[in-house]
């Protein structure tokens, strides 16, 4: 098991030379054209951990695993396996398993000579692969024996992607990398799939990095996430620790579904803080961040949110009363719950009722958003406060 670290690492993508003096590697660059892929990175994935790296499109994910696999060698800054700085060691002399969105399987070899082809190429033994091959199709389960008696050409997509896993596997790697590996299959077969990586990643406990844009894949198969955007990232820790404890209101957004709902334009006055037309005391914990005039957004999950209904208990303590009116409404049955969209003036939130209240679209509602549920965040830097 393997630890990997990066320390200051960033990558940028060049433009054409143009006639600007800023430089990468001593070549001239346009400023203007180029792109900063990867802005200062320092990670640590510890040994035998799995590290699933979240973020919206073009933030950096996979420039990331690609700099980590060695695919990527210009950046600045150092990537290290067991303390080794592995930036002048090739991808094929790393002992690293790779799967990719594409699984890049080779179409003239059947599925054992898929596995094998590593072997041959660094001139194993015979009896050594094809122990190697016995042991990962007894842990890839039922049927992949049959798998690696047929061509690429013959697989279903679920079919690609094990065998495309077990290629990696055979290897024994120090590292296995995964760059959104399930993102071709259809939502059955990829909940089949998740489950059956989650069993072989805890049975062997390979140091993994999994880039991925599904939240459910990543919380289901990590021990911890990494969330970037725009080349950083944000925050790094388990799931349930980020939701609970998000550093800004990109994180706070993103790790929830539905996103949590934010309220922009509260402002501290005096000994409290005021949104629309109403108001509560400051918490007791704000006199180091609360001054007259500042404005904070307010944050709150949607299953916080209290739809305040005939004969209902209320919350305690209340917090802010809102009206809304109710705009749509989408029933989970299996949970006995529906999600209600709500807007008051221009705020456009979310809250999880119970499926028995009776709602309809265009009715006005009265919510209250309880204090103790409240985050609070910088309206100018979207930090956390408080």
């Amino acid at each position: 098991m393997t630890i990997i670290r990066l320390r200051d690492v960033s990558k940028i993508y060049a433009g054409r030379p143009g006639s600007q003096v800023d430089s990468v590697d001593s070549q001239p660059i346009d400023r203007e054209a180029a792109v900063m892929a990867l802005d200062h990175i320092n990670l640590t994935v510890l040994a035998g951990q799995t590290l699933a790296v979240v973020g919206p499109s073009g933030c950096g994910k996979s420039t990331l695993l690609r700099v980590i696999a060695g695919l990527e060698s210009d950046y600045t800054g150092t990537v290290t396996y067991d303390g080794q700085d592995v930036k002048e060691i090739p991808p094929r002399d790393r002992y690293i398993g790779i799967v990719f969105q594409n699984y890049a399987l080779y179409p003239h070899f059947k599925g054992w000579g898929n596995l094998a082809f590593f072997f041959k190429l660094h001139q194993v033994p015979d009896e050594e692969t094809e122990k190697r091959i016995r042991f990962t199709a007894d842990i890839m389960g039922i049927g992949f024996d049959e798998l690696l008696k047929r061509r690429p050409g013959t697989y279903s997509g679920g079919e690609r992607q094990r065998v495309a896993l077990g290629r990696a596997i055979v290897r024994n790697p120090r590292l296995l990398l995964l760059d959104e590996p399930m993102s071709n299959l259809d939502a059955k077969l990829r909940s089949q799939t998740r489950l059956e990586l989650k069993r072989l990643l805890d049975r062997f406990r390979i140091t993994t990095i999994y880039v991925t844009h599904n939240l459910e894949e990543a919380i289901t198969l990590s021990d911890q996430l990494a969330v970037m955007r725009q080349g950083r990232i944000e925050q790094v820790g388990p799931y349930v620790a980020l939701r609970r404890d998000p550093v800004n209101t990109f994180v706070a957004r993103f790790l929830d579904n539905p996103p949590m709902n934010l309220f922009s334009g509260a402002v501290v006055e005096g000994d409290r803080l005021c949104l629309n037309d109403s108001s509560i005391p400051l918490p007791p914990a704000s006199s180091m961040w609360a001054r007259s005039g500042r404005e904070v957004t307010i944050g709150i999950h949607a299953e916080a949110i209290y739809l305040v209904t005939d004969g209902s208990p209320e919350p305690e303590p209340v917090g802010f009363r809102l009206r809304g009116t109710v705009e749509l409404m989408e029933p989970d049955i299996v949970h006995r719950t529906q999600l209600v969209h709500l807007k008051t003036g221009r705020f456009e939130y979310a809250a999880i009722a119970p499926l028995d209240i009776p709602l309809y679209v265009g009715d006005g509602v009265e919510v209250a958003l309880p204090t103790g549920q409240l985050y609070f965040f910088d309206s100018k830097n979207e930090r956390r406060i408080g």
